[in-house]
């Protein structure tokens, strides 16, 4: 059985051990699926590539929808990641998103949805980057799962220490503003790994097209943690 396959088994078997990321309640709160890739010719680089533009852009969607959150992402092929050199490897630019976005207001709280410790934290201070991450290892009856949540505050990671055992729907951090949180509008990445392969504080978030097989391997679909309704509240 692969890691996928475990995971999936693991969660179905204890359906309790699974909590909450952000705050929401399936009944009464909205979601808004955002589409970032090439297709959405309501968005360009004049929109995106300016961080206010772009935060009025994504505030206006959610208010105008009614959406408590934004959300989409995971394995999306973006244009978005134009705007920062960051992604702009060599050979091939890195436009493949490989977690899930949840966007909303600054100061959001996050919650580790799985019992686990900290790994690893980490301020990624450039133009388009994670800004304040945290990543959280999981002991899942002997699979080891990480999770990391990205785009924070810098107040999420006072305190913080490797080892630090942290409980299910314990809040770690809050979404970080656009002068803290890697230069985005407001929002939470939030990642899967079965294997951070040696890393500390980051792991890639975005990788090249070709790479998509090599990365869906070692990354989950989110949802599998999430569990947002995907049909009623989207829009």
């Amino acid at each position: 059985m692969d890691a996928n396959a475990r995971l999936t088994a693991y969660l179905e078997a204890n359906p309790a051990a699974t909590g909450k990321v952000v705050d929401f309640n399936a009944v009464t709160d909205r979601l808004y699926h955002f589409d970032f890739t090439a297709g959405n010719i309501d968005l360009n680089g004049d929109i995106f590539n300016e961080t206010e533009k772009f935060n009025r852009w994504v505030t206006q969607k959610l208010q105008s929808h009614t959406c408590k959150y934004g959300i989409g992402g995971y394995m999306e092929h973006r244009t978005i990641y134009a705007r920062s050199m960051h992604f702009n490897t060599d050979d091939e630019p890195r436009r493949l998103h490989l977690g899930v976005d949840i966007w909303g207001d600054a100061e959001t709280a996050v919650y580790a949805p799985l019992k686990g410790i900290v790994h690893s934290f980490k301020d990624n201070n450039n133009f388009g980057d994670y800004g304040p991450a945290i990543i959280l290892e999981h002991h899942l009856e002997g699979l080891t799962l990480y999770s990391l949540y990205g785009h924070l505050s810098r107040s999420s990671l006072a305190g913080l220490t490797v080892g630090m055992p942290i409980n299910k729907d314990q809040q770690i951090g809050t979404f970080g503003n656009m002068t803290e949180n890697g230069n985005w509008p407001p929002h939470l990445h939030f990642q899967l790994m079965f294997d951070i392969e040696g890393k500390s504080g980051d792991y890639p978030g975005v990788c090249r097209y070709s790479e998509k097989d090599k990365y869906q391997e070692n990354i989950p679909d989110p949802q599998i943690i999430l569990q947002f309704p995907n049909s009623v509240n989207f829009l």
